[in-house]
């Protein structure tokens, strides 16, 4: 019975199965639906944690402890959405991560020495052309880690994380029209300090 169960929830769409309908597979026994929707969000989580760490290698730390809380707290979390409604899987693991991420920061603000770590050459660039585009990244990059927390976390959403304004201020618990003015000010003020920084090195 349960197996027909999972095969109808899973059968709700012809292909890719809604993140709702990964999740309710989940708690009706279906281990392998978690691990499709790891797969689904995983470039997604990567990415959001970079914008936290010096190095790949300690975002794909702390991505793997994101989905290893997740999968921890699943069943429990799972089971309080309601069956009917949508299953606001994302939003969820975007929250989990980014309290990993900024836990991470404080732990030192490590993240710091991202700006002094150079970006491996992408294929047929040349060796000029490399150097030039890692100072661009460290700028950058050092500009975003004197953005407010609040702007910061926006940007990364937004940027990083590919989501609307609605999904970012349901994430961070702040109105569409703050998170709007949040990205803004952001971007606004990235703008201005690449623009002095590169002035300054001219």
């Amino acid at each position: 019975m349960k197996a027909l169960e999972t095969s109808l929830v899973l059968a709700e769409t012809a292909t890719e199965p809604s993140d709702e309908a990964l999740c309710r597979a989940f708690l009706a026994g279906e281990e392998a639906a978690f691990g499709t929707l790891v797969e689904r969000h995983r470039a997604l989580v990567f990415s959001l944690m970079r914008r936290y760490t010096a190095r790949p290698e300690d975002a794909a730390d702390l991505a793997q402890q994101a989905f290893l809380r997740a999968l921890e707290t699943s069943r429990r979390v799972f089971s309080r959405w309601s069956p009917s409604g949508p299953a606001p899987f994302r939003a969820w693991l975007i929250r989990i991560a980014l309290n990993l991420a900024k836990n991470h920061a404080r732990q030192g603000r490590r993240w710091l020495r991202a700006v002094e770590q150079p970006e491996p050459q992408a294929p047929g660039e040349s060796a000029q052309e490399a150097l030039e585009r890692t100072e661009r990244e460290q700028r950058v990059r050092a500009a975003v880690l004197t953005l407010p927390r609040r702007q910061r976390e926006v940007l990364t959403l937004r940027v990083d994380g590919g989501l609307g304004f609605r999904d970012i201020a349901g994430t961070l618990g702040i109105t569409e029209t703050n998170a709007k003015v949040n990205f803004h000010h952001a971007v606004k003020r990235l703008r201005a300090q690449v623009a002095a920084l590169s002035e300054e090195e001219r």
